[in-house]
């Protein structure tokens, strides 16, 4: 007999063995995972015997995750800002770092807001379910991860309030679109930063929203200086930065004409989101 005790012993041995950071952790969630249950009842089933169909299923997990795929990617879910957004290898796993820029987006008014780079749609997404009544555009260059925003709006019901285009950041845009928001999580990361990244992420996340190449700021460059012409007056740009950006992405705000100006820091007290005002024209 296999019981659930027996599989996560097991599993959590063979992720450490693998270089799994949380192997225990890991093991949980995707034992819950394929015994289709919450995972706050998973302490309850475990002593339970477990046929031999998801036996197989737990393997082909734990195998895939011990290749370092992301859990997010195995089972085909992440929850962020309360709701759970599909995931596939299209698009980033959305991270808990990336909910402070729907809290800051969440403390200015709007009523129309702009996502470049959107992915799996779930800054764009999650800013329209928490405010109703408001409508948004989101911008992806790969058609496969506007696939999944668009089953992500349908999932989470605003899909009457989202449009997803494809293309390069603003030219995807009609010219005299204009937005009291636009937000971004674009790739930041630089050619050198690359090798460093963790393999979970460098082998298994697009490239695409990983890095621009170079420094890392190529998509900062585009961003504030096309945002003022796609802004109404007193609009607010904001977007999320790699650790130690914050400085040279100011500089990028400061060149292009925005005020107030601020770069918010994470939990772990590193820069994380530039957040900034289009001034009102002169009367």
């Amino acid at each position: 007999m296999t019981t659930g005790t027996a599989l996560l012993i097991a599993a959590t041995q063979t992720l450490r063995a693998a270089g799994v950071d949380d192997a225990a952790r890991d093991a949980r969630v995707l034992l819950a995972h394929v015994l289709d249950i919450d995972r706050s009842r998973l302490t309850l089933v475990l002593p339970d015997e477990v046929g031999p169909d998801t036996v197989a299923a737990f393997k082909r997990a734990v195998s895939a995750r011990a290749s370092r795929q992301p859990v997010a990617q195995i089972t085909g879910r992440r929850a962020f800002y309360g709701r759970d957004f599909i995931v596939t290898g299209d698009v980033l796993d959305p991270r808990p770092d990336t909910e402070l820029l729907v809290d800051t987006a969440l403390s200015v008014p709007f009523e129309t807001l702009l996502d470049l780079g959107t992915g799996s749609g779930c800054i764009l997404l999650t800013l329209l379910a928490e405010r109703p009544g408001t409508r948004g555009q989101g911008v992806d260059l790969s058609r496969a991860a506007l696939t999944v925003a668009g089953a992500n709006a349908r999932a989470v019901q605003v899909a009457d309030r989202a449009v997803f285009r494809e293309g390069s950041w603003f030219d995807a845009i009609a010219d005299d679109a204009r937005f009291d928001l636009i937000v971004s999580n674009p790739p930041y990361i630089s050619d050198d930063e690359m090798a460093a990244l963790a393999p979970d992420v460098r082998n298994w996340e697009p490239h695409l929203a990983l890095t621009p190449g170079g420094d890392g700021l190529a998509a900062y460059r585009q961003i504030t200086a096309r945002a003022p012409s796609y802004l109404t007056q007193g609009g607010h740009l904001m977007v999320e930065i790699g650790a130690g950006q914050g400085a040279a992405v100011k500089g990028l705000f400061q060149d292009a004409g925005f005020t107030g100006i601020q770069v918010l820091k994470d939990l772990a007290g590193h820069d994380r989101v530039i957040t900034a005002t289009w001034p009102f024209a002169p009367v």
